[in-house]
């Protein structure tokens, strides 16, 4: 059975990521699958005396879970899928995520974000970014203007070096079996020309090997603009989806705080799955 983590805190952005992961998970190959939907509550303080405010947080259990009951009544319209709720308590939805994760299984967690504005990067994107920072598994990050359809190519960018030990090829495969999709490998440099090197060639044929199931086809771009460079083969080649693997040594220092992948998570039209090496 396949498990999908689907956090929300009833945002439009959030809800819509759920109702994206409903119709991606009801149009998967694996019909054994649940979506799991997941909300976490602040812990509720003490009262001036030292006892718990237990009225006012069974109130609020009330309503946060009548509220998972109706979303939950909404997305089973969008397709025939089987959805569990959670209500948990706690102050870092980050860490909650992580250990829920870690403790029942989760293969692909699904989440909202948004990022228009500079404030918006940082209040509202942090969640998303945080977590993937953590690397605890595939994080799919839908856009907040996405919506569904079938999930038939899927982009790999790929620097395409050292690739027998920086990429992830087992829950690369897992995505590409789950949504029975065809994958296309594409790499960005500015310094491509008419052929590309020997060692791009080496590495090629490693990934050739490594996914020689799934019948690769490779695309070496010439361009500075790796975020531009992507969006634009995501239009010519009606990719649906884009996974991407940060590195582990430098995923702080500039690759999601500066560059290529940040830029994707906030600009992308499509959904981004990021793997972590």
């Amino acid at each position: 059975m396949t498990k999908f983590l689907v956090p929300t805190d009833f945002s439009d952005t959030s809800k819509n990521a759920a109702r994206f992961a409903v119709q991606a998970v009801a149009n998967a190959k694996d019909k054994d699958s649940t979506i799991i939907l997941y909300n976490l509550h602040d812990v509720v303080a003490a009262g001036s005396d030292g006892s718990l405010l237990t009225e006012t947080e069974n109130d609020r259990l009330v309503i946060l879970t009548d509220a998972l009951e109706n979303l939950k009544s909404e997305l089973l319209t969008l397709g025939n899928v089987k959805i569990e709720i959670v209500l948990e308590a706690g102050s870092s939805l980050v860490d909650s995520l992580e250990r829920y994760v870690r403790h029942h299984g989760i293969d692909l967690v699904i989440m909202g974000i948004t990022g228009a504005t500079r404030l918006e990067q940082i209040f509202m994107g942090s969640n998303t970014l945080n977590l993937v920072d953590k690397g605890i598994g595939p994080v799919m990050i839908v856009p907040p203007d996405a919506t569904y359809h079938s999930i038939k190519n899927i982009a790999l960018a790929s620097d395409l070096k050292d690739v027998e030990t920086t990429t992830p090829v087992a829950p690369i495969r897992s995505v590409l079996q789950l949504f029975g999709a065809s994958l296309h490998i594409v790499n960005v440099d500015s310094e491509h020309y008419v052929d590309i090197t020997d060692e791009y060639k080496s590495e090629k044929a490693k990934m050739e090997k490594m996914f020689s199931g799934y019948s690769p086809e490779f695309y070496f771009i010439r361009q500075y603009d790796f975020q531009e460079a992507i969006s634009q083969f995501s239009i010519d080649r009606a990719i649906d989806t884009i996974i991407i693997v940060p590195k582990r040594n430098s995923f702080l220092s500039g690759l999601f705080k500066t560059s290529h992948t940040k830029k994707l998570a906030y600009h992308s039209h499509i959904p981004i799955v990021a793997i972590h090496e």
